[in-house]
């Protein structure tokens, strides 16, 4: 599969709970962009929603499409998305930051030397966190490799919404499914005069 839409739509949700407008946002994506399906799906929407987005990985985690200067065409989706290598320029005043889960087949695949060098190189901690927004959003779509990807006290810290995806998850998984099994004519909607 390429794609993992309910994960893009609950991110989405998310944000906008926590950051109102979108629009303007700078959205940050770190990690395995290559091999990512939340990655995807996230940049469908966060471009659709006009969020400034940046996707940082070492070069062998990024698309090869997403380094080829064609893109920055104008009418091309991703025109406006920035590449960055270097996680601290990346996170220089982010309102969200959002670490892929790092499959660790990929250091087995030759995409990186070892875990340790991917944490050293790309992890979220409290440290590099300092360069973000001040009310920046800590999100993962999870599982977390605790650690390698985001350290523990950036994932259960004070700025960290990750649990708050979850949740959001269940609701945003059962509205699609009560559009999909329930006839038009008789849905109900909260708030609504039916």
């Amino acid at each position: 599969t390429h794609a993992h839409p309910t994960q893009g739509l609950l991110d989405l949700y998310t944000m906008r709970r926590n950051l109102g407008n979108i629009k303007g946002r700078k959205v940050v994506i770190v990690g395995d962009v290559l091999y990512s399906r939340v990655a995807r799906s996230n940049l469908w929407g966060l471009t659709k929603m006009g969020a400034d987005v940046v996707l940082c990985a070492p070069p062998t985690l990024l698309p090869l499409d997403f380094l080829d200067e064609q893109r920055r065409t104008k009418g091309h989706p991703f025109a406006n998305v920035e590449i960055e290598t270097n996680i601290e320029r990346a996170l220089e005043g982010a309102d969200v930051v959002m670490p892929l889960r790092l499959q660790m087949e990929r250091q087995k695949a030759g995409h990186l030397p070892t875990l340790r060098e991917y944490s050293r190189m790309y992890g979220v901690n409290a440290e590099r966190l300092k360069l973000a927004s001040p009310n920046v959003l800590v999100m993962h779509p999870g599982p977390m490799n605790e650690g390698v990807e985001i350290d523990p006290e950036v994932a259960h810290g004070s700025r960290s919404v990750i649990e708050e995806q979850v949740t959001n998850g269940v609701a945003i998984r059962m509205a699609i499914l009560y559009g999909i099994a329930t006839p038009v004519r008789e849905r109900r909607y909260v708030g609504s005069r039916q």
